[in-house]
């Protein structure tokens, strides 16, 4: 059986792990309808752990609920040895790193340019990179669902963003506070990080 995490942790962690966004962007990352996710913020502001940015309709954490988050963080991941659960995917998920790492690299320069997405032989041989790299992806998410439960819909999210890079959208693959490929995966990695305590620094792995 999966783990389980409160819903409203979920929109909590999804904060966190944005550092700021709409609640529509929350809602998506935390898998929660709008008017749920609505209500937790309202609660994180009540407590002041959120404030909202009204001008630009964005949420942030402060410092006090940054504090918060690690210890409702530690009781979302509870006395299990959920990093011992997680490790072989975990690694699995590093390996791909490197690829992926090597692909949006591809993907942003050709030759040594800046990658103007006018020769479209060269973006179709990224992209198909990208779906074979998305391919060995979602086994390893959902694996890692199957562990704990709000890892789970990261395999949806990236299937789902693979497809709209495929359908020509250019911006889905390495843009930047868009909801592309790339942000997804550095969501998932960040939620990773995170859940087992990492340090990122001394892992080495960005």
């Amino acid at each position: 059986m999966a783990q389980e995490s409160d819903p409203f942790f979920r929109t909590f962690h999804a904060l966190r792990i944005k550092g700021f966004a709409t609640a529509e962007t929350v809602a998506e990352v935390a898998g929660l309808p709008c008017a749920v996710v609505d209500e937790h913020l309202a609660g994180l502001k009540g407590r002041e752990w959120a404030t909202f940015r009204e001008a630009r309709q964005l949420w942030q954490l402060t410092p006090i609920g940054r504090d918060e988050h690690c210890a409702a963080l530690a009781g979302d991941v509870g006395v299990g040895n959920l990093a011992e659960a997680l490790r072989s995917s975990y690694e699995a998920f590093l390996t791909l790193n490197e690829t992926f790492k090597s692909l949006c690299g591809a993907w942003q320069l050709k030759n040594g340019e800046p990658n103007d997405h006018s020769d479209s032989s060269y973006d179709q041989v990224v992209v198909q990179q990208l779906v074979g790299l998305n391919d060995k992806a979602i086994p390893v998410v959902t694996g890692m669902g199957a562990v704990l439960s709000r890892l789970g819909p990261y395999a949806q999210r990236l299937d789902a963003t693979c497809q709209r890079v495929t359908n020509g959208e250019t911006n889905m693959f390495t843009g930047v506070m868009c909801g592309s490929y790339h942000d997804v995966w550095m969501e998932l990695h960040e939620d990773l990080i995170l859940t087992q305590g990492i340090d990122r620094g001394s892992e080495g792995s960005f």
